[in-house]
């Protein structure tokens, strides 16, 4: 929740950047996410839950500026959601709810027709699994991650497609998250680009690994959105 604040207010700024744009720049995204979902319990001799297809809204928000060493900022969040097709009067037997935001320090190597960033981060993890109508498990992870992006641009065209991935371990526990997408501006004047995206995204999560409780979740499927660059 704290994230989807920030975000909201992050993006109010376009509106006084646009007036500022030699100065700081905004890009701001929301994505419709169409995903399936696995969930996996290695140590379990128990047979493997079968998580019904789901989708979620997907929300980010990049501030960029011409400072020199100091590194720019990007807000990622998503909520995920899922459950099983099992259930026992009406109680479903494995759900999940969870919060998953990232936040980002990066640098632009490349900004012209091929684009490059790289940069490091932290992602959050916060929300609750429900697996054998009982077993609840509270998750509340915070994991170093490595962040890269890079794009091409089609000149006069108004396409371009990027790919963006990240990494993150600490202990017990990793994320891969990862996307390729293609874009078109169809509005793109002097104080603001707009443009279509469609893309697939896979995201993998493995949460105590090794242990008895290890647990493991896939999320992957098509997305559709809208971004902004004021």
């Amino acid at each position: 929740m704290q994230s989807l604040k920030l975000f909201c207010f992050i993006l109010g700024l376009g509106a006084v950047s646009s007036a500022q744009a030699d100065f700081i720049g905004v890009k701001a995204g929301i994505d419709y996410w169409n995903y399936s979902a696995d969930l996996s319990n290695p140590a379990s001799a128990l047979p493997q839950p079968q998580l019904e297809d789901d989708h979620g809204m997907s929300f980010s928000v990049a501030v960029e500026h011409p400072i020199p060493f100091l590194p720019n900022a990007k807000i990622k969040h998503t909520n995920l959601q899922a459950e099983s097709n099992q259930s026992l009067a009406g109680v479903k037997s494995h759900q999940l709810d969870l919060d998953y935001s990232d936040f980002i320090l990066y640098y632009e190597i490349l900004d012209n027709v091929v684009s490059a960033d790289v940069g490091l981060g932290a992602k959050l993890l916060d929300g609750e699994i429900q697996q054998n109508f009982t077993q609840n498990t509270e998750v509340s992870e915070t994991l170093p991650m490595l962040y890269a992006e890079a794009g091409v641009k089609l000149p006069f065209t108004g396409l371009s497609a990027k790919a963006e991935a990240s990494f993150a371990k600490l202990t017990d526990s990793q994320v891969t998250d990862a996307q390729i997408e293609l874009k078109y501006d169809f509005v793109d004047t002097l104080l603001v680009d707009v443009g279509a995206k469609a893309g697939y995204r896979i995201l993998d999560i493995q949460l105590e690994e090794g242990s008895d409780q290890e647990t493991k979740l896939k999320f992957k499927g098509p997305y559709i959105g809208l971004e902004a660059h004021f």
